[in-house]
């Protein structure tokens, strides 16, 4: 019987001392008015790609742009869970990269798909999380003259609702209890409504490894930038900005941000930069290490920016 070579029982050996780090793949998850093959996300998603070195993938909603715009979030939400269950690439688990809306799509599969492959570490870039107080410009494109329309109406009517995707996430500060009652997706979201608190949403969405929350200094997309982190205005006023730990959805832990706080396992980072306007070295220090491997990443806040700049949505919505 032949004697293995000297290097291939070294091979072994190290194997069992020290096992390889298991990366698992990401997916990201575009926002308004853009699309998977749009050259910002392209490239941001190849870039992913690039200084991770595990797989990726931007998961596209219908036809994107259009639907991103017109098709109720609930919707989007049910697309992106069927197709996250028919990959094959996931199916040991995955990571999240939100993108401002694409955010509450991305908490609305964590919470809301059953039977989908477990989901690890979720990066917000800019995310809507607590709402926002003012509907994106959309800009001067055909299908904007019908989003605009549709802002000027009444935004939680039966139709708007149905008919305009941000509408699912406007909270007006001085209309909460039409936003509560006809707002079809944030208020279940985030377990706003007193008599329909779901404990399943909590229970799927605290047992996240991580939750990295990115807002950028010069936001003037979201109204206020502090959604980013679960911050919003108090009930019936515009002023001041609660810090999520002031606001009532954190102290009463209705999805499970208290309890990832306090396990350690949420980054409220702030980086320069306006709405998704992320710089590479940003990139590669607050997102990249949560998708490098299987482990815990463990990144400081800082607000150490640099001037090049990945711009990542369409000009015209900013």
């Amino acid at each position: 019987m032949a004697i293995p070579p000297f290097s291939f029982l070294f091979i072994i050996f190290a194997t069992l001392l020290f096992p390889l780090s298991y990366s698992i793949p990401f997916i990201v998850l575009h926002g308004i008015g853009d699309q998977c093959s749009n050259r910002g996300v392209k490239t941001f998603t190849e870039e992913l790609i690039s200084y991770s070195g595990v797989k990726g993938y931007c998961v596209e909603v219908g036809n994107g742009s259009w639907d991103s715009w017109f098709l109720p979030l609930s919707e989007q939400t049910n697309i992106v869970c069927e197709k996250v269950k028919q990959m094959k690439e996931l199916e040991g688990g995955y990571n999240i990269v939100g993108l401002s809306q694409g955010n509450l799509i991305g908490r609305g599969v964590v919470e809301f798909c059953e039977g989908g492959p477990p989901i690890k570490n979720f990066i917000s870039l800019a995310g809507p999380h607590a709402g926002t107080a003012s509907v994106p410009l959309c800009g001067s494109g055909i299908f904007c003259i019908l989003a605009d329309s549709l802002i000027k109406g009444p935004v939680y009517s039966d139709y708007i609702q149905e008919h305009l995707a941000p509408s699912g996430y406007l909270k007006l500060p001085n209309a909460i209890p039409d936003y509560l009652e006809k707002c079809r997706f944030l208020p279940v979201l985030n377990n706003e409504i007193p008599a329909k608190r779901n404990c399943t949403y909590k229970e799927r969405f605290s047992s996240l490894q991580n939750l990295v929350l990115i807002m950028f200094e010069q936001d003037t997309v979201l109204i206020p930038r502090e959604t980013s982190w679960f911050g919003y205005y108090p009930d019936g006023e515009f002023d001041p900005v609660l810090p999520p730990q002031e606001t009532q959805l954190y102290i009463e832990d209705w999805i499970g941000l208290r309890t990832l706080d306090e396990a350690g396992r949420v980054q409220f980072i702030s980086v320069p930069g306006k709405h998704l306007g992320i710089s590479v070295e940003d990139m590669k220090k607050h997102v990249v290490p949560y998708l490098k491997d299987g482990s815990s990443a463990e990144v400081k806040n800082s607000k150490a920016g640099s001037s090049r700049m990945r711009k990542i949505i369409p000009e015209k919505t900013q």
